[in-house]
């Protein structure tokens, strides 16, 4: 019997695989963080013989080649992947050995990357699950548009025929197993669900469904904007990831925490939203450490900034910095933990501003309209499909450059629920603004009497 393992990374979006057998198994697109992958495999009492990359991440760094060099294990990289380390190349067809009767067949899928490749596991030579990576995805495929600009109407055309060719070679009832696509914006649209089958992807996916040119015009029409940090990701994973270092940072006093806000760098409150608006050090922004961390924050920092993180606990230190080194931010400058009590100096007080719900605004009417500014950092898909009348509207990875173009006056910045409301609001406190956090699902807008347009 076989038995494939699945490892969240919840933050990213993201899902690695250990898969195997009684005594050896494959880990598929693991983690930087190989310690999760380790724990897997100890779980399970067998040894990690093959390491596997579906292609060169672009929004992660990989902990493949360190897997790989602590086990001993073959390392298995496309041949395509134009990589600067020794590993073992695999073309379309190839196969490897996971375990007894259990084999691993590589299927070029081009698409998400030029050189994607596809790994099928076979028991007794019976397809049983596909690690898809970034091509056939839950419902959708992975983004084209990734690599370079001039290649990506070619791309989402291979892509269109890689899914295919997965859903045409393979039986209706073997596992789909994508890397991409629970919320990671390498993915084009977010899953509906969290398993599939080849079956299932041949009545929904519209990949498998219509033609190519529809399939095509639609999939770079709905094409959003690409995370910063990105840029970082292909090149360090080329390179090769390096080891990390999860060690506690070095502890911040009050006047280190001060001085290092003086002098311009991210000082990161990891605390919920709640309790960062009722107190908190002035000039610090805030990233909850149970939201996405990872992608928000590495997508807005100037790249190589220090970074400074306070928490209640070490704990979430110790959290943030595993989901942080995932995406190349190794090492934080300083932390605290605590509260303001402990990160303030002596006379320093908290600063804190409102949070308030759509009914509150709307209980604003008849109020002095030129002194309130809704400010919306949803995404442009997102607002699409609805806006409050009025609101001005800057999607919330823009708004740190972008802060001097929200007009005069009290802002109340919401977004879908109230995790991007509560970092904006962070980052116009921090610029000396008079700020109201809506935390709120945006359905509730129109159900208290705001105008929701929609053309």
């Amino acid at each position: 019997m076989f038995f494939v393992d699945t490892i969240e990374l919840e933050g990213l979006g993201n899902r690695s695989y250990l898969a195997g057998g009684e005594r050896t198994a494959v880990a598929v697109d693991p983690p930087r963080d190989i310690d999760t992958v380790l724990a897997a495999a100890a779980r399970r009492g067998v040894r990690i013989s093959t390491v596997v990359e579906t292609h060169v991440h672009n929004d992660y760094v990989t902990g493949g080649l360190e897997l790989a060099r602590i086990t001993g294990a073959a390392y298995l990289v496309p041949a395509g992947a134009r990589v600067s380390f020794a590993r073992t190349p695999v073309a379309d067809g190839d196969t490897a050995r996971v375990d007894t009767d259990l084999t691993l067949t590589a299927v070029a899928t081009p698409g998400h990357t030029p050189h994607h490749t596809a790994y099928v596991l076979n028991e007794d030579g019976r397809p049983v699950a596909a690690f898809t990576g970034g091509s056939l995805l839950i419902g959708t495929v992975g983004r084209p548009d990734l690599v370079e600009p001039r290649l990506t109407e070619e791309l989402a055309r291979a892509q269109h025929a890689s899914a295919r060719r997965l859903a045409e070679g393979l039986p209706d009832e073997t596992a789909v197993l994508p890397t991409h696509g629970f919320g990671s914006f390498c993915s084009s649209a977010q899953a509906d669900g969290d398993s599939t089958t080849i079956g299932k992807e041949k009545a929904s996916n519209a990949a498998l469904s219509v033609d190519v040119d529809t399939f095509v015009a639609d999939l770079l029409a709905g094409l959003e904007d690409v995370p910063a940090y990105y840029t970082h990701m292909g090149p360090a994973n080329a390179a090769g990831g390096a080891p990390v270092d999860l060690t506690p940072p070095a502890v911040a006093a009050p006047d280190e925490i001060a001085a290092r806000l003086a002098a311009g760098e991210w000082v990161v409150d990891l605390r919920n939203r709640i309790a960062f608006a009722e107190g908190h050090v002035a000039g610090s922004f805030n990233f909850e450490v149970d939201g996405k961390l990872a992608t928000y924050l590495a997508w807005m920092i100037p790249w190589g900034k220090p970074v400074t993180l306070l928490a209640e606990s070490p704990e979430q230190i110790a959290d943030a910095q595993r989901e942080l080194v995932r995406v190349g931010i190794d090492r934080p400058a300083a932390a605290a933990t605590g509260g303001p009590d402990r990160w303030l100096r002596e006379g320093e007080r908290p600063v804190s501003f409102p949070r308030s719900t759509f009914a509150g605004l709307a209980g604003l009417a008849g109020q002095d309209a030129d002194r309130i500014v809704v400010l919306d950092v949803r995404r442009d898909s997102e607002r699409a499909a609805g806006w409050i009348e009025g609101s001005v509207h800057i999607p919330i990875h823009q708004l740190h450059q972008r802060l001097g173009e929200v007009p005069d006056g009290t802002v109340w910045v919401h977004c879908a629920g109230g995790m991007r409301a509560g970092i904006a609001a962070s980052l116009l406190d921090a610029a000396g603004r008079d700020v109201v956090a809506v935390d709120d699902g945006f359905d509730a807008a129109a159900d208290a009497g705001l105008t929701v347009a929609t053309s």
